[in-house]
Formats: structure tokens, sequence, C-alpha cells
């Protein structure tokens, strides 16, 4: 069984309705370590050695973020700074994540219209997450989709956020089975396009 780590960043989790929701859900998974950033360094000083464990210890590595300016929380960003490391997570002898599985999971506020060339952002989320995905290439990690939540704002008065927690719970216990092949999923642009969820999608 592959064992997930789940980077949770919110700095204001106070006014969260989806990814509070979605933290909350894979705390009680079995198989799932959830690891809430700010409430783990409020001062923003990283553990690199206690974070280098972690990623050691498990299969899966998930940023579960809203999406702030076209990328993470503040805290994430100052995360890889200090955790990937020369020597550890690229570079001579920086093999350790390599293999891993990688991706985000994110709200964003507009519409899944929006997040395309001719919408208001120009650009697909995975074409804005690129930085990520580049990390993951430089980090030898195998780079996912995102698994979005759209139109976010909107969701909870919609009743759209106990289904997406659903699927969120049925792709982590699909990740959690060594049998699944990333590969299968690495091309699309939303791990919520993703076959799993087809029969739901059907049903909705």
């Amino acid at each position: 069984m592959r064992k997930i780590l789940v980077l949770f960043a919110h700095p204001a989790q106070g006014r969260s309705e989806v990814n509070i929701e979605l933290a909350r859900a894979a705390h009680e998974l079995d198989g799932v370590t959830l690891v809430d950033l700010y409430a783990e360094y409020p001062d923003y000083f990283i553990n690199a050695d206690r974070e280098q464990q972690r990623l050691l210890d498990h299969d899966v590595i998930i940023f579960l973020h809203p999406f702030y300016w076209y990328s993470t929380p503040a805290i994430l960003k100052e995360w890889q700074d200090i955790v990937l490391e020369y020597g550890f997570a690229y570079g001579e002898g920086g093999n350790s994540l390599k293999g891993k599985l990688f991706f985000s999971a994110l709200s964003a506020g507009g519409s899944r219209e929006a997040y395309m060339e001719t919408g208001k952002n120009h650009f697909t989320l995975r074409e804005l997450l690129q930085p990520l995905e580049q990390t993951a290439d430089l980090c030898q990690l195998v780079y996912l989709p995102p698994f979005a939540l759209f139109s976010s704002r909107r969701a909870y008065e919609e009743k759209r956020v106990r289904g997406h927690a659903e699927r969120w719970l049925e792709l982590l216990e699909r990740l959690k089975d060594e049998h699944f092949d990333p590969e299968g999923v690495r091309h699309l642009e939303l791990l919520n396009d993703a076959p799993i969820f087809s029969e739901e999608t059907e049903r909705m």
C-alpha cells in the first residue's frame, strides 16, 4: 500500500469552506498523513530534517491549498525552498524522491472556463502550475495533473463541496493501491477527468 503525505496550506482556515473539508476528510483516512503547515510552522521556520524524513516515509506527496495568485500560499514556496535541497531532492546524489507521486489538490475561485486560452486567465490550470511540474521533473517525482474545484467561492452555497470531498477520498483510496498506474492519468489536464470518476460523472 502506498503511503500518502498531504501538506495542507491555508493561511485563513476560519474562512475556508473547501480545503478545510478535504483536510478533515484526509485526516480520518488510514494510510494518509496530514500536515497543517501553518499550524506547525507559524513562524515559517521550516524544519528541513523533519520534512525530508516525512518525504522519505511516504510514496505520494500532495499539496492541498487554495490557488493564490496563480500559485500556492507562501508557506508552500518556503517549504520548497528549505526542504528540496541539493543532494537530497536533486543534483549529485539527490535521488531521494525518485518515483514518488506528486500533485496539487486545490480550490480556484474562477470557473473552469476562465482557465483556458480564451478565458479571462488565458491559460489552463495545468499550464499555470508548470513551475511545480518542472520542480517535480527536476526532483524525479512523477507529476500528476491537479485535482481542482472551480468556482470555489460558490461551492458551499451550491452544495458542491460534499461531492468534491467524496471524489477526493475516492482518489486517495485509489492512490493508496499499488496497482493504480499513474501513467494512465499523467497526460490529463485535471485529475478530475480521470477514468475512475467516469461512472460517478454519468450519474450526476
